[in-house]
């Protein structure tokens, strides 16, 4: 049995369960390690919505989707076999209006959305637990399944990245203030996914070898998010404005981009540069024009208080798959912060989250990325 040193006391903990094998695994533990734990899971698929995507053997699982009812009966028997209540808080009507609406309103603004982040801000970490508690449920804290840590420092609670480096989730979840972490548990935090997996089967758990969920729709498909009103097509041109081809809609594009242009392009490859939806174009060009030296982010919140108001060094990550890059950091007016970065940054995304940490992996802040600083040509 794995110890588990981030209680130091019995507590009534609210366990956020997915259908996946990492949150099955907290609740089981915690349970075992004699807390009074109860499931918890909130319910976004909406019944009348129309299918996504064929639910086809094979195809990628996803958070979003259909599929949705067979995790809640997965965490439903998890619960029945540890003794433990459950309960099932309908969101998806919340899920809508919060979540695919600024997903489809990003992408159509030319930017790229990262739903994951406001998901956790807005919904598992906030309406979620609200309801709960609404419905008469009684816990002391939330626990998930993220990889990530949670560190005090000068009596501000930090949001760390997770001991193992290749799972950790902190990126997604830097919007946590400092009073909530004081109420939220990462079980996980320091371990590995091979390690879960086989403590998952140590008990005996039903989704121990169960995938994972690889994408925000289950298979990938955002084309029905939407039907309301379809991407329109439009050229793919070059930084000269010379038409090379013709995209399917903005939606289905992101900068960097290679694969999937449908453009034969000879034997330099092109990359998507950037999404112009005044004109409904996508730049192409080639992988130099993806670097720039810096970045201006707005929406931007610091973890200590007060918001610094001079220049301060530290590590920023662009992109969730990305490496902690050193930057100096200039707050500007209102919630806007600069990033000028040592070297060059490559496929800075506007609508995606730059985040900031510190040497030891704890993270300052972050907002939102209105756009790259200093195209290097």
């Amino acid at each position: 049995m794995l110890a588990l040193a981030i209680m130091d006391r019995k507590l009534r903990v609210a366990v956020g369960l997915s259908g996946g094998v990492d949150s099955a695994v907290v609740a089981a533990m915690l349970h075992r390690a004699g807390h009074e734990v109860v499931g918890l899971t909130m319910k976004i698929w909406r019944d009348d919505r129309p299918l996504p995507l064929p639910r086809e053997e094979g195809s990628k699982q996803g958070c979003y989707g259909p599929g949705e009812d067979e995790d809640i009966a997965v965490s439903e028997r998890l619960c029945e076999s540890l003794g433990i209540p459950y309960r099932v808080i309908d969101l998806s009507i919340d899920y809508e209006r919060l979540v695919l609406d600024y997903f489809r309103r990003e992408y159509r603004a030319g930017r790229t959305p990262n739903p994951c982040i406001v998901c956790n801000r807005e919904m598992k970490f906030g309406f979620l637990l609200e309801r709960a508690r609404a419905s008469g449920l009684d816990f002391e804290v939330f626990a998930t399944g993220h990889y990530a840590r949670i560190v005090q420092r000068d009596g501000v609670n930090y949001l760390a990245r997770a001991t193992f480096q290749a799972k950790d989730q902190s990126y997604f979840l830097y919007t946590l203030d400092s009073d909530l972490l004081s109420r939220v548990r990462f079980p996980l935090g320091e371990l590995d996914k091979a390690r879960v997996r086989a403590e998952a089967k140590a008990l005996g758990l039903e989704v121990a070898d169960k995938a994972e969920s690889q994408d925000f729709v289950a298979g990938g498909d955002y084309a029905p998010l939407f039907a309301d009103k379809p991407p329109q097509p439009g050229d793919f041109v070059d930084t000269e404005g010379k038409v090379l081809g013709r995209h399917r809609g903005l939606p289905y594009y992101t900068i960097g981009q290679r694969r999937g242009l449908g453009l034969s392009t000879g034997p330099d490859p092109l990359y998507v540069l950037r999404l112009d939806a005044a004109t409904n174009r996508i730049v192409l060009g080639g992988g130099g024009g993806l670097f720039a030296d810096g970045l201006v982010a707005s929406s931007f919140r610091f973890q200590s208080s007060p918001r610094p108001t001079g220049e301060m060094r530290a590590f920023a990550k662009v992109r969730l798959a990305g490496l902690p890059a050193p930057c100096r950091v200039i707050p500007g007016e209102g919630d806007e912060v600069s990033l000028i970065f040592d070297h060059p940054e490559r496929a800075i995304a506007p609508g995606q989250s730059a985040v900031l940490y510190d040497a030891d992996g704890l993270i300052l802040g972050g907002g939102v990325i209105d756009r790259p600083l200093a195209l290097v040509e």
